[in-house]
């Protein structure tokens, strides 16, 4: 059956010899050199020549690029090199002819025979790069994929709405940016992320063509082997994670790559995942990435799959120990993970951080909370700010300690559960936590100070013996801060606007919290 396509300077003395994968004995030969047709089934059987593309080295290796991550999950292999075609089985190859010859079938982008691949015989197909830009890589490329997919037994697919109308004979796909997507078989020029589909052809409306079965069962090939163990649990590939690097392929939707890596000690590690790609943002990728992230006990830490890019990128740090990951194809807003399918880099970068770990221990003594800890750091440290929280979740500051700190005791004015962390900071400006300790604090009897807490210009405090203090707005940021005398005192706040203030009183150990409202 003979179906059309896509409706739609001379630079390389001699064509760039790329093969994508030279192993597989399936072809695909991208003809840029000129061709003369003998084909019978070709302008009426009459032959004739077909000029050289006349693209440049660059246009051509792009060309080939884009078509080769088309078919990457597939055992096949793309070619500009005459003698491998010549070399490959008669009945698993076929030649496309990338020429400006395009008058004697006018009107489209180019054409092929559905099946022809193993029809055996020398019967090409065209793709018009002179109606295509003219010559621009990426309709050449789309072209290229399209009307070899004809080849391997593929039809269009086509737009129909929920009354089996059909809208589109070739679907233009779905979205915009990096993630817009458009099948191969239908009209992928305009798209970046293109791919096979299982959707509907133009003869039925519902009739669909699941292109990945088609193509891997009905031609003498199949995908290529799975590159790496799918599963966390099994026998994941070890990753270095200094400067660490390694290829994949995801070859099919239910494919996933595991690896491992060991954190020696507490570092900050980036990890990136990118598509194969020609040029920046992603153009041309086929593969949608996700990557999902576990710790030493396989328990998930967090799923990256950013929504409006294909790329993933995790800037985090890690504690010493083992750590998985998996690697797969997602959908996004445009398309579902069917066709989200191609190679992939992953590298990782580890730098060990100054701060390598932080222990905070503590217990309640009577009414008092006592508290210790202990640094492991390379270089001196900054600062040391001590944080509360009442619901474990939502910390403040309960105070800023000197730098070579190793203990701090008071006791609180809040209630029962009171939890704690330390904010570390290195004089490089490396911040780390400390893990969370929770202590429980018994009720204070009654206020140690007598506040003012509805103002105008000052607030009064009498306190029965001398205090610190401090004043914060309500978002908890410090406004001032000082001491105070045993006996009545005022805090100045006339050149403050009107709102709600929080004061905090701390003396022997003991702190107390004001709400104050200023008129």
């Amino acid at each position: 059956m003979l179906l059309l396509a896509l409706f739609v300077s001379f630079d390389a003395f001699s064509t760039p010899i790329l093969n994508s994968y030279p192993s597989a004995k399936a072809t695909v030969y991208l003809d840029f050199d000129g061709y003369y047709v003998t084909s019978p089934d070709w302008n009426g059987g009459v032959p004739f020549q077909c000029a050289p593309a006349g693209m440049t080295d660059a246009q051509i290796t792009e060309v080939f690029n884009r078509v080769s991550e088309d078919y990457r999950p597939f055992n096949i292999n793309i070619t500009t090199d005459s003698n491998v075609f010549n070399a490959a089985p008669a009945t698993q190859r076929t030649r496309e002819v990338i020429t400006p010859t395009s008058a004697w079938y006018p009107g489209v982008g180019g054409i092929s025979f559905v099946g022809s691949f193993t029809w055996g015989d020398e019967t090409p197909s065209f793709i018009f790069c002179n109606l295509l830009g003219p010559n621009d890589p990426k309709m050449v490329a789309e072209c290229c994929s399209h009307e070899t997919g004809h080849t391997l037994g593929l039809y269009h697919q086509s737009t129909w709405d929920n009354s089996c109308n059909l809208l589109a004979v070739y679907s233009m796909g779905d979205g915009s940016g990096e993630v817009g997507w458009a099948p191969i078989m239908g009209n992928s020029y305009y798209r970046n992320m293109t791919g096979w589909y299982n959707g509907l052809t133009p003869y039925a409306c519902s009739l669909y063509q699941d292109n990945l079965s088609v193509i891997s069962t009905q031609n003498g090939f199949g995908y290529r082997t799975d590159d790496y163990s799918d599963d966390i649990n099994g026998t994941p590939t070890v990753l270095n994670t200094i400067g660490g690097s390694v290829n994949g392929l995801i070859s099919t939707s239910t494919d996933k790559d595991a690896f491992k890596f060991t954190m020696t000690k507490s570092s900050n590690i980036i990890l990136n995942v990118n598509p194969y790609s020609v040029g920046t943002n992603d153009d041309g990728a086929d593969l949608d990435a996700k990557v999902e992230l576990y710790n030493s006990s396989k328990q998930l830490l967090g799923t990256y799959d950013p929504p409006s890019v294909m790329s993933v990128s995790i800037d985090t740090t890690l504690a010493a120990g083992d750590y998985y990951m998996v690697v797969e194809g997602t959908g996004n807003s445009n398309t579902s993970d069917y066709g989200s399918l191609g190679s992939y880099s992953l590298m990782s970068i580890s730098t060990v951080l100054p701060i390598q770990g932080i222990t905070l221990q503590g217990k309640s003594d009577n009414s008092k909370h006592d508290l210790s800890w202990d640094i492991k750091s390379t270089e001196a440290i900054a600062s040391i700010v001590l944080e509360y929280s009442t619901d474990g979740a939502n910390f403040n500051s309960l105070q800023a300690l000197p730098a070579a700190s190793t203990n701090y005791s008071y006791a609180p004015f809040e209630s029962g559960n009171i939890y704690y962390r330390l904010k570390v900071t290195s004089v490089s400006n490396q911040m780390m936590y400390s893990n969370t300790l929770l202590l429980n604090a018994q009720s204070q009897a009654a206020n140690t100070f007598t506040v003012s807490t509805l103002v105008q210009n000052s607030i009064t405090v009498n306190a029965p013996e001398n205090y610190n203090y401090q004043l914060n707005t309500i978002s908890g940021a410090s406004i001032v801060k000082g001491t105070g005398m045993q006996g009545t005192n005022t805090i100045n706040i006339e050149n403050q606007p009107s709102g709600v203030y929080v004061l905090q009183l701390i003396s022997n150990g003991q702190r107390q919290v004001e709400r104050i409202i200023k008129q």
